[in-house]
């Protein structure tokens, strides 16, 4: 994170000139030396005022807004001007990642009151080595004062964002005191878990799930989760402590480590927000629970916790809304496969399947495509295992196995409900796919869910599950099989030559031209060094033609059902991968990872 060449301070004595604290006017001075504003707008910077109690000199100056005469197109904003000052003074400009800060162990470094005086934050915690970041690469009164508590070892200086330093100085510390507080509240729970059983006398009592600290942390949490584009959030019991890990583009990260007495009590406090038994710790339960991001728009998360061996895991899945309000383009689907998709769910009867994974998108493509149906003008309705997200438009139903309602109890029971449109959650079983089928031959839409690997491949699930050949082709209208790819960072990826071998194994054996070169990750700031940010779908849609259900049968061959396929004008997942990476969206790395081979 780094990178080499960090200052090293106390190594050797910086000019004095660098020494000095900085001040609006010495700021301005140097940028005009170094060609970077002229001396007219600097004067009129020093004069205009801007400059507030406690503000960093560099903030009047990116709050101009002026060009960077070094990179045409770029604003000379916070961020430009830091790496700037960092330079000016021979050391390394950072950007600070949460996700890669040990908040546990860079908190411990200093006091909160020291770090927020001088305006500098720990970064790393090495065995011989201390990284802290500071705005000011001229303050060297802090230097002496800290090395007195690092116990022999070195102090590295980097530059970071002013801002950024004060943002995380705070949530750092503030999340820290709060798990420290809550461990104080209760040291009980260290050691118990469902596994092992230790009895340690004369210990408070754990903290409780309200309690002040612990709602902190969860609130911390939640807010963080938001910030960093998480898709989950896993609590993980271990045997010392619980591990917080986000989900982000397909990715775990770990963020934080939680002694375990607090990490029982945030688990308590997430159940009952979901509206859970907080006392029943021996089996699954499922809870939901909204809230708001820091932006104020309103999110879901859906949690589910399981029993483990040290004590509940608990996963909460973030369910943005704002997904739903994403155009197909966005999702990645386009061109001649939107038009067929969206020809096939606007018909007014018959199946539409989509199949993948889990975590393959098809929620997202379920409710997008109903959302977009929902009209004042027909009756939408859904059975769901479990609902996921709440959406006024649907009329939604959630399956009650204590009850005996199942999806096709709920089939039954929506058609008595004159619906125009029925999304099934997922087709498991034989009695589901017939009440299916018999809701399309009566003149309803169907959506539903498989999980199969590709396309052709839910023909032969159907007919696996008992559905004879002639109702699978009097009422498959199409199926479509998708995968999520990370795309690659736009901020800095990078063209390089294309091996022809990686490229015949992706396509392979569809003949489709390389091209000379495809794009490939290198890693910046922007994607905290991945090369990726953010995911785009790949889609395999099979429309069920004449030709298609001709070679549905008893005995149909995936492999020729494939063929027909793509002579019908379907792309394979691969295929529709290496049009992603031409277009220099994603590497072929990710596309073979994701995306199964097609066999002729």
């Amino acid at each position: 994170m780094m990178g080499a060449g960090v200052a090293e301070s106390l190594v050797r004595q910086p000019d004095a000139e660098k020494t000095q604290p900085l001040m609006l006017g010495n700021v301005l001075d140097r940028l005009v030396q170094d060609g970077l504003l002229p001396r007219a707008e600097a004067d009129r910077v020093l004069l205009s005022g801007l400059r507030r109690s406690g503000e960093h000199p560099l903030e009047p100056i990116a709050a101009r807004g002026l060009d960077d005469p070094r990179h045409p197109g770029r604003r000379l904003d916070l961020d430009a001007l830091t790496e700037w000052l960092a330079a000016s003074h021979g050391q390394t400009c950072v950007s600070i990642d949460p996700l890669r800060v040990n908040v546990q162990a860079v908190t411990g470094v200093m006091s909160y009151a020291f770090a927020e005086r001088h305006r500098i934050l720990a970064l790393e915690v090495a065995a011989d080595t201390v990284t802290v970041a500071s705005a000011d690469p001229g303050a060297v009164e802090w230097e002496g004062l800290l090395l007195q508590t690092l116990r022999g070892r070195r102090l590295r200086r980097v530059v970071a964002n002013p801002l950024d330093i004060a943002r995380y100085t705070l949530e750092f510390y503030t999340m820290a005191r709060a798990v420290a507080k809550a461990q104080d509240a209760g040291r009980s729970l260290a050691g118990l878990g469902n596994l092992e059983q230790l009895l340690e006398l004369g210990q408070l009592k754990s903290p409780d799930a309200n309690d002040a600290h612990v709602v902190n942390i969860v609130d911390w949490l939640l807010q963080y989760a938001f910030d960093q584009r998480a898709s989950d959030i896993h609590l993980e019991p271990r045997r010392e402590q619980g591990v917080v890990r986000f989900r982000i583009d397909g990715v775990l990260h770990t963020v934080y480590e939680l002694p375990a007495a607090v990490h029982g009590a945030v688990t308590s406090r997430l159940k009952v927000l979901g509206r859970m038994d907080v006392a029943e710790k021996r089996r699954p339960q499922d809870g939901r629970l909204k809230t708001r991001s820091p932006d104020g728009a309103e999110v879901e998360l859906r949690l589910s916790t399981l029993p483990t061996a040290f004590g509940e895991k608990l996963v909460a899945r973030i369910f943005d809304p704002e997904v739903l309000l994403r155009s197909f383009a966005d999702l990645g689907l386009v061109g001649q496969d939107f038009t067929r998709w969206q020809t096939m769910v606007q018909q007014p009867s018959g199946i539409v399947l989509v199949t993948g994974p889990t975590g393959s998108g098809k929620t997202t493509t379920l409710y997008s495509t109903l959302r977009q149906l929902a009209t004042p003008l027909v009756n939408v309705c859904t059975i769901e295992d479990p609902i996921e997200m709440v959406e006024p438009a649907f009329n939604q139903m959630q399956v009650q196995p204590g009850i005996e309602l199942g999806f096709a109890a709920g089939v039954r029971a929506l058609l008595r409900q004159d619906p125009d449109i029925i999304m099934v959650g997922e087709i498991r079983d034989l009695e589901t796919a017939e009440m299916a089928i018999q809701a399309a031959l009566t003149g309803h839409l169907v959506i539903s869910t498989l999980h199969t690997n590709d396309a052709p491949s839910a023909i032969t699930r159907l007919l696996d599950l008992g559905v004879a050949p002639y109702l699978i082709r009097a009422t498959v209208l199409g199926i479509m099989a998708q995968r999520l790819v990370r795309t690659l960072c736009p901020h800095c990826k990078e063209n390089e030559p294309l091996s022809t071998d990686d490229w015949e194994q992706l396509v392979a054996p569809w003949p489709l031209r390389a091209p000379a070169h495809v794009a490939a990750p290198r890693g910046c700031l922007e994607c905290r060094d991945t090369g990726y940010l953010g995911r785009v779908g790949l889609y395999e849609l099979l429309p069920l033609t004449e030709a298609v259900r001709g070679h549905v049968s008893a005995e149909t061959d995936t492999s020729a059902l494939r063929r027909e396929g793509v002579r019908a004008g379907m792309r394979t997942l691969r295929i529709a991968g290496a049009l992603k990476v031409a277009a220099g969206m994603t590497t072929l790395a990710e596309v073979l990872r994701v995306a199964p081979a097609a066999e002729r």
